[in-house]
């Protein structure tokens, strides 16, 4: 019983924003105790803190999750991002390598890669998160910044990794920028 509510989860889910959850099936069909485990991953990757500080999220989750994949995991957290209100323009420029002019959603940007590479501008950029959205906005970053990837590399290690392809924000198709 467990198993076909999980199912119906994953389908809904890859209807409503069109990817291909095949390899959330997988999962399932292989374990339902892994099943469960991956569902209650979003209870954490999903705070977002402060509604004040949710483009920074959104940056933060782009940003994670561009280091782990440029193809379908990243258009579904653009997708969702834009579905919650996260300016796209800011989304765009993020992609395309120009995160300093994407504004909060750049900041969040900035942080994670800070933060996976425990880079020097990582205790100015906590700061600026801390000082302008609060202590909330910050655990919401760094929980975005270490969980974008966990999905990529999940697909990659069951062999459902796909290849990078462009990023859709909106109507414009984007070349994103691989991380270096």
């Amino acid at each position: 019983m467990i198993k076909y509510f999980l199912q119906l989860g994953i389908r809904q889910f890859a209807r409503r924003y069109n990817y291909d959850a095949e390899y959330m099936s997988y999962i399932v069909d292989t374990s339902t105790a892994a099943g469960v485990r991956l569902s209650l991953l979003p209870i954490y990757s999903q705070f977002r803190g402060p509604k004040a500080a949710r483009d920074v999220w959104a940056g933060a989750m782009l940003g994670s999750t561009q280091e782990g994949d440029c193809g379908p995991c990243l258009q579904l957290i653009v997708d969702m991002a834009i579905e919650v209100g996260v300016p796209a323009d800011q989304l765009a420029l993020c992609l395309v390598g120009n995160a300093t002019a994407a504004g909060d959603v750049g900041l969040g940007f900035r942080f994670s890669h800070a933060a996976i590479e425990n880079a020097p501008e990582l205790e100015e950029l906590r700061g600026e998160i801390e000082g302008r959205f609060g202590t909330s906005a910050v655990t919401a970053a760094s929980f975005a910044a270490s969980s974008g990837r966990i999905y990529p590399v999940l697909k990659r290690g069951l062999g459902f990794g796909q290849s990078c392809s462009q990023v859709h924000v909106r109507d414009e198709a984007i070349q994103v920028l691989s991380p270096s």
